[in-house]
């Protein structure tokens, strides 16, 4: 699990939290209303929708905001939107996977496919780098639901597949095909996770160069702030220095 703190502060770096308020909610909305419609509109019996209702709460998304994104989807109200992965390379040859939800294609790999080359990077096809990631389940709980080893053993009965715990709380790692079950076993051992998502976690991470580092953290609070990108992932690390100075 070497770089893990670094995967943590790349992976789910979201860059300024006040001013992409309005926006994260926007895109937490779109992933709520395109589950709701791809499944039934019960969080308790559609674990992707549940799941995204998590993610809202956990960034203290009105619940009218919630209720109206489901009913949107009830309605049959709204864009339809494709669920794409763009995979390419940013600077100094890192990995990066970029999940989008768009009404229009062609805008949203245009306007990835320049955001990359304008970094000294490149769009690749699909399968290009995601070799390098594992796809799996992560659930989040705060290290006041219970001690370490407590979780630990719950983890196990539920059929995870790794725990780390530390001061920043327990992240519990279970495979896609197990992972709602898992977190549905935990929420009634230790109430709502503050995060229950399908993720792409680096097999291994590349420590690059404060440069390099910069031209990447750019790279990723762009990729983050269009509206059609629900996440991004990549598998680099950078010192501690430069996060701080990137305001990260």
């Amino acid at each position: 699990m070497a770089g893990h703190s670094q995967f943590k502060n790349i992976m789910h770096r979201k860059g300024r939290q006040d001013a992409m308020k309005s926006k994260l909610f926007g895109k937490l909305a779109r992933e709520i209303t395109v589950a709701a419609k791809l499944g039934t509109p019960d969080p308790a019996m559609n674990p992707r929708l549940r799941a995204a209702v998590v993610a809202a709460r956990a960034e203290n998304m009105p619940k009218d905001n919630i209720e109206r994104a489901i009913k949107k989807a009830l309605g049959g109200e709204g864009e339809n939107y494709a669920e794409i992965r763009y995979e390419g390379y940013g600077p100094g040859g890192v990995a990066v996977i970029v999940e989008a939800l768009t009404d229009n294609r062609n805008r949203a790999a245009s306007d990835i496919r320049s955001y990359f080359t304008k970094s000294g990077g490149n769009l690749g096809e699909t399968g290009s780098v995601s070799f390098m990631f594992d796809r799996v389940g992560i659930i989040e709980f705060d290290s006041s639901v219970a001690s370490d080893d407590a979780v630990l053993d719950a983890a196990i009965e539920a059929g995870a597949d790794d725990v780390i715990s530390g001061e920043g709380g327990h992240e519990v790692y279970a495979s896609p095909d197990s992972f709602h079950e898992v977190a549905k076993n935990l929420e009634a051992k230790f109430g709502e996770p503050r995060k229950a998502a399908l993720t792409w976690k680096p097999q291994n991470t590349v420590a690059v160069d404060d440069e390099t580092g910069e031209k990447l953290v750019k790279l990723m609070d762009l990729l983050n702030e269009h509206d059609d990108v629900q996440n991004v992932y990549a598998n680099f690390e950078i010192s501690d220095a430069l996060m701080a100075k990137m305001g990260g």
